[in-house]
């Protein structure tokens, strides 16, 4: 009995044991090949579905949230005019006013600004031979840079220039100076190939340079095989095209100093260049021909008058100046420096100069003579370049705060003193004679500074560089007056930058 009732209390534990333990089934979970929650058994595939559901929800969260951040950037640039072809909207039909919506608007706006600013700036990159450089290259730097951040210029070999062009004018390291002193180049590469090949453009200009883009005028670059030297950055979709300045380029003003070199009378055509001394020849030149060479017969017929030979087709603007001028203003403090010229034909000499009279001081004022007064004191054919031209050269270099357009012959006290000028400044290379009283009065007042010329090229140099050589040029210019009629006739218009 004692048996038998023990084994019915162990048995009744037991039922007890496994009733509790069912019981409190519904509160325990077993995991194995399935999940038991509030007594269901989950399958796999329902464990799976969740893990699905819950990365797609995370994934269309992360692209609503780009897709509101891309059509903000497209709303900004299509209203606010932050993008290149904004339309202006806010600033046209709007105007800030302090604790309105329009001062929320601008600050967000200048957030985004400088949110961009923190971007990797966008590399650019632009090569050419600039041989006899101008205006014209000027203008196409400038509109380089617009199209990114930073702007880095090659500068064509000799060897290659030789190969594919002709004979250059100035050296490559004469060259290399004129580029470097443009404001708006910030790097240069030199001896770079004339062709745009596969390996420079991939290993040079991408990999080591990582340059975003490739920038070259809409006029045809081709080499002497007849192909497009930029024809592999077309392919590779890093082109950029950017409006050729027209009225100027090197080929022109070549054929300016040639053209006027022929310019004589019927009766000076028979003159026997090959004798005379390149100081005669561009004698000749300024004064548009010598009546030396004439026999006695024809010395005693009436010689039809010579005039001044303008080949220029540049046509000023307000807009140019205003695209070269600069934004900075001389303090009152400001120590101004005052040098004043022709600039002709803007050559290494001219941005030498330039450079060393800026370091004399804090603000640099440029003073340009008229067109007139050169004629009168170097010759006939002279300058060539116009005024508007060659004040557009100097506003293009990065030395040059100010001009003056068409400065007075003379210092007088009023340019001193409208200008708040400290020194007045001339190298010792004087390209024409200076009257006595140019510079009497700063010299009295004890400002006058003669600087100490770096280079002895003048523009009389560069025009003996044309005629010394002057067969081939005329060759070259025949060549190119070609070209260049062939695309002015095609030519469609395109917007510049």
């Amino acid at each position: 009995r004692t048996r038998s009732s023990s084994r019915r209390g162990s048995g009744g534990g037991t039922l007890r044991a496994s009733g509790a333990q069912h019981e409190g089934s519904h509160s325990t979970r077993w995991r194995g090949s399935g999940e038991m929650v509030g007594g269901a058994m989950m399958s796999d595939s329902d464990l799976t579905y969740k893990v699905v559901k819950g990365v797609a929800a995370v994934a269309l969260g992360a692209a609503a949230f780009w897709s509101c951040g891309f059509l903000w950037d497209r709303g900004l640039e299509r209203y606010a005019g932050t993008g290149r072809k904004g339309s202006q909207w806010v600033r046209k039909n709007l105007k800030y006013k302090p604790g309105s919506t329009t001062e929320y608007l601008s600050k967000v706006l200048k957030k985004h600004s400088d949110n961009r600013k923190k971007r990797r700036p966008r590399r650019v990159y632009m090569d050419g031979c600039f041989d006899m450089m101008h205006y014209g290259h000027a203008n196409a730097l400038r509109q380089a840079k617009a199209c990114g951040d930073y702007l880095i210029v090659g500068v064509v070999s000799d060897e290659e220039i030789l190969k594919n062009k002709g004979p250059p004018v100035f050296s490559e390291e004469e060259r290399i100076t004129m580029v470097e002193a443009v404001k708006w180049v910030d790097e240069v590469i030199r001896g770079v190939p004339y062709e745009v090949s596969e390996e420079f453009m991939t290993q040079t200009l991408f990999k080591k340079h990582k340059i975003d883009y490739i920038i070259h005028g809409d006029d045809p670059c081709l080499l002497p095989d007849g192909r497009d030297a930029y024809e592999l950055a077309k392919k590779a979709g890093r082109y950029w095209e950017i409006k050729r300045t027209e009225g100027v380029s090197s080929t022109d003003i070549v054929g300016r100093m040639l053209l006027c070199y022929h310019h004589f009378s019927p009766l000076t055509q028979r003159r026997k260049v090959k004798t005379k001394s390149m100081e005669n020849i561009e004698h000749d030149f300024s004064l548009g021909g010598s009546d030396d060479d004439l026999s006695e017969d024809e010395a005693e017929q009436p010689v039809t008058p010579r005039s001044n030979t303008r080949l220029s087709n540049f046509m000023p603007t307000s807009r140019r100046l205003i695209q070269f001028a600069n934004d900075c203003k001389a303090d009152k403090d400001s120590k101004v420096v005052y040098i004043d010229g022709a600039f002709d034909m803007f050559h290494p000499g001219h941005a030498k100069i330039l450079k060393q009279a800026k370091a004399l001081g804090d603000y640099l004022i440029v003073g340009l003579h008229d067109d007139d007064v050169i004629s009168r004191s170097r010759g006939r054919h002279y300058p060539i370049m116009s005024l508007h031209e060659r004040s557009l050269s100097v506003l293009a270099c990065r030395y040059v705060d100010e001009i003056i357009i068409g400065a007075p012959q003379q210092i007088t006290k009023e340019l001193l003193t409208v200008f708040n000028i400290s020194i007045v400044a001339h190298g010792t290379v004087y390209e024409s004679e200076v009257a006595e009283d140019h510079y009497a009065l700063a010299v009295e007042d004890g400002i006058f500074v003669e600087i100490q010329s770096e280079s002895k090229l003048s523009t009389g140099e560069i025009v003996k560089r044309i005629l010394s050589n002057k067969d081939n040029f005329e060759a070259k210019f025949a060549r190119k007056s070609k070209t260049e009629a062939a695309y002015y006739e095609k030519k469609k218009f395109v917007v510049e930058q």
